[in-house]
């Protein structure tokens, strides 16, 4: 049995099958499992879903869904095979488009959010697939362990989990912002109150910032009628008190820094230099996500091209948009937004030896540490944000890299007085700051560089998870 186990809908690594039937391992995407992959193999039993045909016939061919007993080297993992139709219902309609909606505070409201009868559907799938957590962390849990969930996937899985085994001692992490009550509210009542009770079932709920933990305790006032401590940092409510905790989640720099020097990334980077020659570079790292704000983005960068012709031939922009959700059409329109607006920067500036633009919307790790490493200029603004682990990672491989950050991602908070920050939705002040941060003298530039790096690193994914781990103990 396991001492100490995390949960989340994605896992460390994916699996694709050939067509002659073999599978293939490949390192997991998105930034939870960046930040959660360092520590994973150290004695820690990582539980998530089997999300493709390649992840569910490995899990078919491992004893109870232990991918490690298989015989692949992913450090303790279980791989849980739910019904695709359940999974779907659960990871599209509900965590995707519903509560990722809310606490970015993405919705149209005057066409959306609409909760009918199908909505209702998807929440009992929504319940279905949060239980087979439960189900299955109460399973491999050893006595009093400690567990770690993981995310808005698993709202409902602390409850759940402790009505199953309530020995256990349990912790859930917000990775995304949390939404202040008045926007909160827009979920159906009963909904609105299993996700908070559901989170309330854990022993400490964990945020990435002050801002997104007081959001929370707002939430639990406003629509549980819960008692909120604001100084203790903790809520009660029906009987049981739950910590909450503030952990923020930087990198690990030097094995970022080992693997952005692995030979795949230098070729990248001579493909790019061949690309490029010795023109300034603005960089963006993102999946095509909708609060990415990426198109606001180019059309800031299509502004500073207008307003400043003096840097037509000596910059470019390496906009890498990796596809995300394509699932869902509000995704794959947006997709197509981002590449007709790069169209427009293309059609209206380039010339025959000058390409003001590349974008790139094919998923390629060694391809983006290349371009972390060139930078100049890192541009990150999103409409809203948990953390953002790429203005932490660029500043850790470019010697001097000049960072645009939103105001409203949660790196803000301990990046913002070395960053460029801009409200994200001022194209023109953002235009500004992308001027002036390629002005920008040298001497502070590398300062505020080192004070990123500083920063950045100060809580790496191992001091992140022990920090929660002791605040179960």
């Amino acid at each position: 049995m396991n001492n100490v186990l995390v949960a989340s809908n994605r896992g460390p690594v994916s699996f694709t099958v050939s067509d002659d039937g073999e599978l293939t391992l490949r390192r997991g995407g998105g930034g939870l499992v960046s930040g959660l992959s360092g520590v994973a193999k150290d004695g820690v039993l990582w539980v998530c879903a089997a999300l493709s045909d390649g992840d569910r016939s490995a899990v078919h061919l491992a004893p109870g869904g232990r991918i490690d007993q298989a015989g692949y080297d992913t450090g303790p993992l279980r791989m849980l095979d739910i019904p695709p139709a359940t999974f779907h219902r659960a990871y599209n309609a509900v965590a995707n488009s519903t509560l990722w909606f809310v606490n970015h505070l993405l919705y149209d409201i005057p066409n959306a959010p609409l909760f009918g009868t199908k909505f209702g559907r998807e929440w009992e799938s929504y319940r279905d697939y949060n239980g087979a957590f439960a189900l299955a962390l109460a399973e491999e849990a050893g006595h009093e362990a400690r567990v770690m969930v993981q995310d808005y996937h698993l709202t409902l899985t602390p409850a759940m989990l402790r009505a199953e085994r309530p020995d256990l001692r349990i912790a859930h992490f917000s990775h995304t912002p949390w939404a202040p009550p008045e926007y909160f509210s827009l979920l159906p009542d009963e909904v609105a109150r299993e996700v908070l009770e559901g989170i309330l079932g854990a022993d400490h709920a964990g945020f990435l910032t002050d801002r997104w933990a007081q959001a929370f305790m707002d939430c639990c006032e406003a629509l549980l009628g819960a008692e909120a401590d604001r100084v203790g940092r903790s809520v009660t409510h029906d009987g049981r008190t739950t910590r909450i905790g503030v952990h923020s989640l930087g990198v690990d720099g030097a094995a970022l820094w080992e693997r952005a020097c692995e030979p795949d990334v230098e070729s990248h980077m001579t493909a790019l230099k061949e690309q490029v020659g010795d023109r300034r570079l603005i960089v963006r790292i993102d999946r095509t996500e909708l609060s990415k704000n990426i198109v606001r983005g180019l059309v800031a960068y299509g502004e500073f091209l207008g307003s400043h012709p003096e840097w037509h031939g000596r910059v470019v922009h390496l906009a890498f948009a990796y596809p995300s959700r394509h699932d869902l059409p509000e995704y794959r329109e947006y997709t197509a937004s981002v590449q007709r607006c790069a169209q427009q920067i293309e059609d209206a500036y380039a010339t025959e030896d000058w390409d003001p633009l590349i974008l790139n919307v094919n998923d390629d790790y060694p391809r983006s540490l290349a371009a972390y490493r060139m930078a100049d200029v890192l541009l990150v603004n999103p409409i809203r944000d948990g953390m953002n682990l790429v203005a932490k990672e660029g500043p850790v491989l470019s010697p001097r890299c000049a960072l645009v950050l939103s105001r409203e991602a949660g790196a803000a908070a301990e990046l913002g007085s070395h960053a460029l920050l801009v409200n994200p939705y001022d194209i023109s002040g953002t235009a500004t700051a992308l001027h002036d941060a390629l002005v920008m003298p040298e001497d502070e530039r590398r300062t505020r560089r080192d004070k990123l790096h500083a920063a950045a690193t100060a809580l790496p994914p191992q001091k992140w998870l022990e920090a929660q781990l002791d605040a179960l103990a």
